[in-house]
């Protein structure tokens, strides 16, 4: 098989690299519903040393930057309570923290999750976390750009391995809010 972008050595559809997934994402695509079949998820083997954008787009090809989405944990609180939400932009853009997410999650105060927090909330590794397989009740703010992408590199859950997904899966998933200008 061959990936719909990048050149990578071991390609698989993802619900055939399941021991290669951590246990929420594993879940999630055994269960998976969304708007393409879960065989149009792809799994592409990497080396973990690797898994850092910068690091990853100057192994594996500049051209990948492009097409490659990072998926960040925030925490918006107000009176007391916090709301932990994913965030998924564009590799080259970095996530409106204080201004759409804040607005967006309705807090007095957002910043980005602690790595405890954001490890131990979602099951994933840092470096990799993915918006496939997380908490049910999380919102899910993906910025257009992404959707509009053909396909999109993302983690998948853990540092070795990334998962190529069509873009219009991420308006897909549950708790999903397309916002325009997440990614500045």
């Amino acid at each position: 098989m061959r990936a719909p972008l990048g050149d990578f050595d071991v390609v698989r559809p993802a619900p055939e690299a399941l021991d290669l997934l951590v246990a929420p994402v594993a879940d999630a695509v055994r269960g998976w519903s969304g708007p393409v079949p879960a065989d149009e998820l792809v799994h592409v083997d990497t080396d973990p040393a690797w898994a850092d954008t910068a690091t990853f787009v100057e192994h594996y090809g500049p051209e990948l930057l492009a097409q490659s989405a990072n998926c960040v944990v925030v925490a918006g609180k107000r009176a007391g309570e916090t709301t932990l939400a994913a965030c998924v932009v564009l590799s080259a853009t970095r996530v409106d923290v204080n201004g759409v997410v804040r607005r967006q999650l309705g807090a007095r105060k957002a910043s980005f999750a602690s790595m405890d927090t954001a490890v131990g909330e979602t099951g994933m590794e840092y470096g990799g976390i993915t918006p496939v397989g997380l908490p049910g009740g999380w919102p899910v703010l993906v910025d257009a750009a992404v959707t509009d992408l053909p396909y999109v590199l993302i983690g998948s859950g853990s540092r070795r391995g990334k998962l190529i997904v069509p873009g219009k899966v991420f308006a897909g998933l549950p708790n999903a809010v397309v916002i325009e200008g997440l990614g500045v």
